[in-house]
Parts: C-alpha cells; structure tokens; sequence
C-alpha cells in the first residue's frame, strides 16, 4: 500500500482526530479534561494554529484547524498527543503500561464551502449524538460550549471560520444531520479521503499525494466481525 502522505499543506483546512487506545478513557472525570485544556493552551502558546473548533469526548476527540505553514499540523498535535499522554500516564502512576493513544493522530483536508459547515456540525454534535447532553452548547468540553459561556482563554484560542454559518447556526447544529450527510462523512473519514466536491476531492488528493484513498481497497474483504469493530471503532466519531 502506498504511504500516507504526512504533510499538512498550508492553506487547507483538516479535520485532526484521535483515539484512545483499546478499552483506555482519556477523561473520566471533570478534571481529566481541565488537564487537557490546559494542554490545549499550552500547545496553541507554542504553535499558534488556528483552531476553528474541537471537541472532547471521553474516548476520543477532534479538532478542525486552519495551518498556515506545512509543519503546524504536526508540530501542535504531536505535542498535544505526546504531552498529554505523559502527562496522563504520570497522574495515574501507570508509567509504561502502555500507549494512552491508537497510534499517531489522523487528518483529512476539507474543502472550504457546504462540506466545511457540515463537518462542523458533525464534531459540535459528537457529545449530542452520544446521549451525554441535549444542546451543543451545553457540552463543556467542546468549542460550541466554549463559544457559548467557556472561559475567556479558551474562547481566545478559536479563529473566525472561513464561511459563513448563516443564521440560527446553533439551531442547525442541534438538528438531526441526514444519514447521506453522516455516512459520506465517515466513509471520509475511515479513508482519510478529501471530504468535498467531485472536482475538488481529485485536485486536493494528487496535490496531496493521497490518490490511493479514492481507489476501492486491493485487500481480500475482512470476515464480518473484523468489519464489525472497524465500525464500532468509528463510533460516536
């Protein structure tokens, strides 16, 4: 199989997302979070990318950012990643047990339009579609939350969104996405495919170097239950 290209070109916006490891919860407690916001802060002071939103989730989390240089992508994340797990491994005194992460954080440029403000909606509405809360904003952990009533340093860190939201986006977030919005989002996600137009994706994936994520797989079909986890795996992504 090809390599996965690990640059993050400037210019583009990237859907970032990691997850914990096996059965591992990366907050289990209000203070588990406050420990990664205060990493978040620290990372954004080291490597001022611009965030345009994210959301914690107990197993889990995404991030929607706007690099301006080739390196920031994985200069934030890497020490977002590499801190928080040291950090977390130390305040459990579960020093070399084990990775606290899958494996290296993962990206997929965004095309800057309809597909933008839906994948928007997708990360804001994680902790809705998981049952842990009615409305977006009422998720502390997260930037809709943030936006809403969050403290002064973390509204702080977001950027204004490249295109426009329109009226009553908070409304629209909290409504129901239809299933085509949702799979066509996850099967981007399960390739680390371009998510946005037909013309769009073709650009951006030889741009990118990413032309293998739009060629069906060349591996035998897993067995069933193999199948079964990579979707449990994606879910409540």
């Amino acid at each position: 199989m090809p390599r996965k290209a690990r640059s993050c070109p400037g210019g583009y916006v990237y859907h970032v997302w990691n997850r914990a490891a096996g059965r591992l919860r990366l907050f289990k407690k209000d203070d588990d979070f406050l420990a990664m916001e205060r990493i978040l802060i620290e990372a954004h002071a080291r490597c001022p990318l611009e965030l345009l939103d994210w959301c914690l989730m107990p197993n889990h989390w995404h991030f929607v950012v706007h690099p301006d240089s080739d390196t920031q992508v994985t200069e934030f994340f890497r020490w977002l990643t590499h801190t928080h797990s040291m950090r977390w491994h130390a305040s459990r005194g579960a020093v070399g047990i084990g990775p606290l992460y899958q494996g290296r954080f993962k990206t997929l440029p965004v095309e800057q339009d309809e597909h933008l403000l839906t994948l928007l909606r997708y990360v804001e509405r994680n902790p809705v579609r998981a049952g842990l809360v009615r409305r977006a904003a009422d998720w502390r952990w997260g930037s809709a939350g943030v936006r809403h009533s969050g403290r002064p340093e973390l509204r702080k860190l977001l950027s204004p969104w490249p295109v426009e939201p329109g009226r009553n986006w908070s409304r629209r977030v909290d409504d129901p996405q239809t299933q085509g919005e949702v799979d066509a989002l996850r099967e981007a996600v399960r390739r680390s495919r371009p998510y946005g137009t037909g013309p769009w994706t073709l650009k951006v994936a030889g741009d990118l170097h990413l032309e293998w994520t739009l060629h069906p797989r060349g591996r035998p079909e897993k067995p069933k239950a193999a199948v079964q986890n990579d979707e449990k795996e994606l879910r409540p992504l």
